[in-house]
């Protein structure tokens, strides 16, 4: 009987895409010895944009693991070796060579990759399966936690996870390290009359944790602070009653055509945004410095600010201007849901042309939002609140909100940006007609 021909192929960092030249290596799902399956995720990397499973490229049998959890690797990096059975082959979406695909990350041919949760366990347990050994179960941690709990040399099997459905947080590795709760000063130490002239005590040093920066929080610190310092901003404000947006969601959310959807406030004013940039089109532009030209975009990508574990990442709703309201709410929805729950891809939190955050769910009235990279303006929309308005010359309580738009003076002048701002209160304050003239 022969033997069948035994190679050792080497799988290496694939090209992930929207031009991301290296992410930072998050945890294997492998170890040395273990058998993988095509397509089986071998592990996790961070980058710029989005926490992203690799699969394997191959079928064999894992012989060495070449980066530590933590580590930059640049594109085209080696990750590591897997003794096949097959003989020489090339990997789908190897980083070299000029028939490389242009997909996010290399799939074998035909196959569709195993489902997370399976994949992890399966090849956690593997080689442990072989010696008949039953596996134990993997702690399920975001990627964060894992390299804090690296960092901070935690056993996630000794942490007890709070998020939802009992996934471990990085709060949760700091308490398990003893660095959620500071002690607290202690009593009964004051000088008595046989102790009158006792010295000071020395102080304490400070107790101090260094967490590493890298993917999304790296990146997103770099881009923000790229932008405050090439990108002249000026920011309008706008105080307005949006009491008939209120009473408009609440309406719609028992309408039979948003079901199944749940309309909000943001809904309203990105629709809104929307109608004010078709009367402003600067406001869905970006200055191209290399040519020093204006760069009018005909379709707009919208982008949604949102808050997750990992830090601030901006899914895109693509082409917004043509959903109508109930699938733009569906779409802001999912996309911020995917990037919550760190299922978005690099190129789904990327190519937005204008922004739009909410601050005021943490209870925010405004602020001064910084340009993502690349745009013209972002607007920030408020906490919705009582507050006293005049009305037809009398006091009332209305439902009042406060919207910041910041806006790159080289593309949108302070007129342009008023007008477009004035347009937004405007649709806030009486929505229905506006809407009806999108039908």
């Amino acid at each position: 009987m022969t033997n069948p021909a035994r190679a050792v192929q080497e799988f290496r960092l694939p090209d992930l895409g929207e031009g991301l030249t290296e992410a930072d290596w998050v945890h294997w799902a492998v170890a040395v010895g273990d058998r993988v399956e095509l397509n089986q995720v071998i592990g996790e990397v961070e980058t710029a944009k989005a926490t992203v499973e690799l699969p394997s490229p191959y079928a064999g049998t894992i012989e060495e693991l070449l980066v530590e959890p933590g580590q930059t690797v640049p594109v085209g990096a080696p990750l590591l070796r897997i003794a096949t059975e097959d003989g020489p082959a090339e990997p789908a979406g190897d980083s070299g060579g000029p028939s490389r695909p242009s997909v996010l990350v290399g799939y074998g041919p035909g196959d569709a990759p195993q489902s997370r949760r399976a994949t992890r366990r399966a090849s956690a347990d593997a080689g442990r399966a072989r010696d008949g050994d039953p596996p134990p179960a993997r702690p399920d941690a975001k990627p964060g936690a894992r390299k804090l709990a690296a960092l901070l040399e935690v056993d996630l099997d000794t942490v007890t996870g709070t998020g939802r459905g009992g996934v471990i947080t990085r709060d949760d590795v700091r308490r398990t390290a003893g660095h959620g709760d500071e002690p607290t000063a202690g009593h009964g130490d004051e000088p008595t009359a046989e102790r009158p002239h006792s010295p000071a005590p020395e102080p304490s040093p400070e107790r101090t944790t260094r967490l590493p920066v890298g993917g999304v929080r790296k990146r997103a610190a770099e881009a923000v602070s790229r932008s405050a310092f090439t990108a002249p901003h000026a920011s309008v404000f706008l105080t307005c009653d949006a009491t008939a947006t209120v009473d408009l969601v609440s309406t719609l959310r028992a309408s039979p055509a948003f079901e199944g959807v749940r309309p909000t406030a943001l809904s309203i004013v990105s629709r809104a945004l929307l109608h004010a940039i078709a009367d402003e089109p600067s406001l869905n532009a970006h200055w191209d410095d290399d040519t020093g030209e204006i760069v009018l975009h005909h379709d707009v990508h919208l982008g949604i600010a949102t808050a997750t574990s990992d830090g601030l990442k901006v899914p895109v709703v693509r082409e917004a201007q043509r959903l109508s309201l109930p699938r733009l709410a569906r779409s802001i929805a999912e996309v911020a849901d995917r990037a919550r729950t760190g299922r978005s891809t690099p190129s789904e939190l990327t190519g937005s042309t204008v922004s739009v955050t909410n601050v005021g769910v943490f209870g925010v009235d405004g602020g001064t939002p910084i340009l993502n990279p690349g745009e013209s303006a972002i607007l920030a929309v408020g906490a919705i609140s009582d507050r006293p308005w005049v009305v037809d010359g009398a006091l009332a309580i209305r439902k009042v909100v406060t919207l910041s738009l910041s806006f790159d003076h080289r593309l949108v002048d302070g007129e342009q940006a008023g007008r477009a701002l004035a347009t937004i209160g405007a649709f806030l304050g009486d929505p229905v007609p506006m809407l009806l003239a999108d039908t």
